[in-house]
């Protein structure tokens, strides 16, 4: 049973065994003649997350300890650990991108390609390949546009969010629920729900942020990206996957807005945009101006506050 938790909310609540923010593992069918493999490959994934947790986690308690300060040393920790726990991180099914390049098609002798991948990553050498553009309907009918990147640029993508998480779950605010590890949409509305119940609010306000993804300045990320992330060589490899562009009808445009909603690192990206420009408001509005109770959930551009007028 988890302990309950008290949010930024002021409420208290009990966080649920059901973990919707966590990918689950998928099934494969195996392969006729890899028992030995598949339990090798097992041995080796759970050593490399052991690894990786070992050494981010020193990671996290500085980033508890230094709130303000950047962090100038960062990029050793993309390595083959990282970028094999990202690559098993990825849906298995997941439609490829512009390489063509399937989850099953880079297993296979998969040890050699993150070694070279890896090479690539760290010598500066890799070079990310743009997203092909695909559309997905929307329940009002329209359709919303989303960006498949290349399966190394997925890989890397992981890696970096893995290390980045290590800092920045320090640094969100309580009331921020999208996209991050051990939370989910079910979290998001049992906060709600408690703080409606429990908090004297007579006003809700229903919110989202038109083409948020799209439209999301890279200047201003990149700005409050360095705020914390003095490592020259993790902003310019973010730098990349914004200039990557987009592919369409066989056409690479490439943009000085947006994120390229449907990667990896997007919803990463957009919580640390949302986190300056809106969260830490709020919290300071909260504390110094309101006069009566306020309530504030966020799930991604999507958030529902609550106040007494």
């Amino acid at each position: 049973m988890h302990d309950p938790e008290k949010s930024d909310s002021g409420i208290v609540a009990v966080k649920p065994t059901n973990k919707a923010g966590q990918p689950a593992a998928e099934p494969v069918e195996p392969r006729l003649g890899t028992k030995g493999n598949a339990e090798q490959q097992h041995m080796h994934r759970t050593q490399s997350r052991a690894r990786m947790s070992q050494s981010l986690d020193r990671v996290r308690q500085a980033a508890r300890l230094r709130k303000k300060e950047q962090f100038t040393a960062l990029f050793h920790h993309i390595n083959v650990d990282t970028l094999r726990t990202a690559f098993y991180a990825l849906r298995r099914k997941a439609a490829p991108g512009v390489d063509g390049m399937t989850w099953q098609d880079y297993e296979a002798d998969l040890e050699r390609k993150l070694e070279d991948l890896h090479r690539r990553v760290q010598r500066g050498a890799y070079r990310p390949q743009p997203s092909r553009r695909t559309y997905i309907p929307k329940a009002d009918g329209k359709q919303r546009p989303l960006a498949i990147a290349a399966l190394e640029d997925k890989v890397v993508q992981g890696a970096t969010v893995m290390v980045l998480n290590a800092i920045y779950e320090g640094d969100f605010c309580g009331f921020s629920y999208g996209f991050r590890p051990g939370r989910g949409p079910h979290d998001a509305l049992d906060a709600l729900c408690v703080a409606i119940d429990k908090r004297k609010v007579n006003w809700i306000l229903d919110a989202d942020i038109q083409n948020f993804f799209g439209s999301v300045s890279q200047d201003w990320l990149v700005r409050f990206l360095e705020h914390r992330i003095g490592d020259k060589r993790i902003i310019r490899l973010i730098r990349k996957w914004l200039k990557a562009g987009i592919l369409e009808d066989g056409i690479v445009t490439v943009d000085d807005r947006g994120t390229g909603q449907g990667s990896v690192i997007s919803p990463l990206l957009g919580n640390v945009y949302l986190h300056y420009v809106l969260d830490l408001w709020a919290q300071r509005w909260r504390q110094r101006e309101a006069t009566g109770d306020m309530i504030i959930v966020r799930y991604a551009d999507d958030m529902i506050v609550g106040f007494r007028a």
